[in-house]
């Protein structure tokens, strides 16, 4: 049996992509004194294909994924791997041409809050779930607005939950809009813009006291209000050839860090004056870049995986933009990462995490461990004692007792 310090099951655990304030940060685990030399499978059950992220809450677990020509909503026991309730309906995606090793999706993470799951199918549809039950509440597509409802390599932004709203850029590569929809019914509050979807996925944050979502788009990046859908400000950094807009921005002390593949990291600040907003440009760099992986904070250093020299972990100041350290060149493909005290989570994509000291003098591993024997690409869940690790078509618990 699993003692509660594992489940935590009273409590909304990890409601969506990157957690509570999609910042990557775990306040929930402390890291033990003296870390264990090895993992203990709990449980692993097949679940189908896909990148999403596991959700946690009140014992339960929700995983998204593919199996066939199906996209699936799990809910599972957290104890024991049981399944409670499942959920499958049609979407017939095929990727495009260099994209087929990534599969059909989805590689959205679906997102809870009050008793409801949003998840975001590989065709650009959003559906809303009852927790408890499975039941579907409802179901948009925006297909009448926009023909291919999707860009090139299918829908992978994660929905956002902002107050009564949810809210998420729908569309193709050329036309599309974010919009925000009533968690209740699925009607549209507002719809901002016309510009065309990327791979990014948006966040709520408040700046100068201002509620917005800052969501980078196919051509820029942009800061809505919330409650209107008024577009603030906006940064132009376009997708250009094979140069997605993939990794999510992250945000620290106003400041806005934001990273392309080929494009280096910029530290973007949004300041308003008179009424009037406009975007400062702190400090750019060019040594490190971010291809498709999302960066994470800790303390006042940005920790992220740079394609460059086929894949390297990095630190940088996010005062100054000055790189700190670099890891070894080959690393992989992609990384995941959450931010717990005093040091990094990072999810290799080839089954390896990694626990790495937040510091900024040198890499400095404290721990390793092997927890999958296929590829993982989607973000890792930690417990207070335990680990979520969902890999090419399993999910598995592990306990670091």
């Amino acid at each position: 049996m699993l003692n509660g310090s594992l489940l935590s099951a009273s409590d909304v655990v990890w409601p969506g992509f990157l957690g509570p304030e999609r910042d990557g940060w775990v306040d929930h685990f402390q890291p033990p004194v003296e870390w264990p030399k090895s993992l203990n499978t709990v449980w692993q059950v097949e679940v189908g294909k896909g990148y999403g992220s596991p959700l946690v809450a009140n014992g339960r677990v929700y995983q998204h994924s593919r199996e066939g020509g199906e996209e699936v909503l799990r809910c599972l026991e957290l104890a024991t791997g049981k399944e409670i309730w499942k959920q499958t309906y049609a979407v017939p995606f095929q990727a495009s041409s260099g994209g087929e090793r990534h599969g059909n999706g989805p590689k959205s993470s679906p997102i809870l809050a009050d008793g409801r799951i949003f998840t975001m199918s590989s065709l650009g549809e959003i559906s809303a779930w009852d927790a408890k039950s499975g039941d579907r509440l409802w179901r948009r597509d925006h297909r009448k607005r926009f023909p291919k409802n999707h860009p090139n390599w299918g829908a992978s932004t994660s929905p956002i939950v902002d107050g009564d709203r949810v809210v998420a850029h729908f569309g193709n590569d050329d036309e599309g809009a974010l919009i925000a929809l009533n968690v209740k019914t699925g009607e549209e509050i507002w719809s901002q813009g016309s510009d065309g979807a990327s791979y990014s996925s948006p966040l709520a944050v408040e700046i100068h006291g201002v509620h917005q979502i800052v969501d980078w788009n196919h051509r820029a990046l942009v800061g809505v209000d919330s409650e209107s859908g008024t577009m603030l400000w906006e940064f132009p950094l376009p997708q250009f050839t094979s140069n997605q807009n993939m990794p999510t921005p992250t945000f620290h002390n106003g400041q806005i860090l934001l990273g392309g593949e080929n494009r280096g990291i910029y530290g973007l600040e949004p300041v308003i004056k008179d009424g009037e907003w406009s975007v400062s440009e702190r400090w750019f760099q060019k040594d490190v870049a971010l291809d498709m992986s999302t960066a994470v904070i800790n303390g006042d250093l940005l920790f992220g995986f740079s394609h460059y020299k086929k894949g390297q972990l990095f630190c940088l100041d996010t005062t100054t933009g000055k790189v700190r350290w670099r890891g070894p060149g080959r690393t992989g493909d992609n990384v995941a990462f959450l931010s717990i005290p005093d040091h990094v989570v990072a999810l290799l994509d080839n089954g390896r995490l990694q626990v790495i000291k937040a510091t900024e003098s040198a890499l400095e591993e404290v721990a390793s461990y092997q927890v999958a024997d296929s590829p993982t690409w989607a973000p890792p869940v930690l417990l207070e004692n335990g680990l979520l690790i969902k890999d090419q078509t399993s999910l598995a618990l592990w306990s670091f007792e």
